[in-house]
């Protein structure tokens, strides 16, 4: 009978969902490319609520998803972005 670390062994890897495959949405941004006037950017990352879409469905870092943060508020003070859609 074989044990339990034989079975794990065994074992195939699940497959990918599609909705882990969706997650990423586009290539990957660098901090150089966050900005404010950058409003293309913003709004891929924004829902049609106006809310920031969290880091597990934009694949951005936590540097790069607190910058956005900044820079989607400095963009609604100044009006370039709405506050709610």
């Amino acid at each position: 009978m074989p044990s339990m670390q034989e079975l794990a062994k065994r074992r195939k890897k699940k497959a990918k969902r599609q909705a882990e495959a969706a997650r990423m949405r586009g290539v990957r941004i660098d901090k150089a490319e966050i900005d404010y006037k950058n409003l293309g950017l913003l709004q891929r990352l924004v829902s049609a609520q106006g809310k920031l879409y969290s880091r597990k469905r934009t694949g951005l870092t936590a540097d790069c998803q607190r910058l956005v943060a900044k820079e989607l508020k400095r963009a609604r003070i100044i009006g370039l972005m709405p506050f709610v859609a």
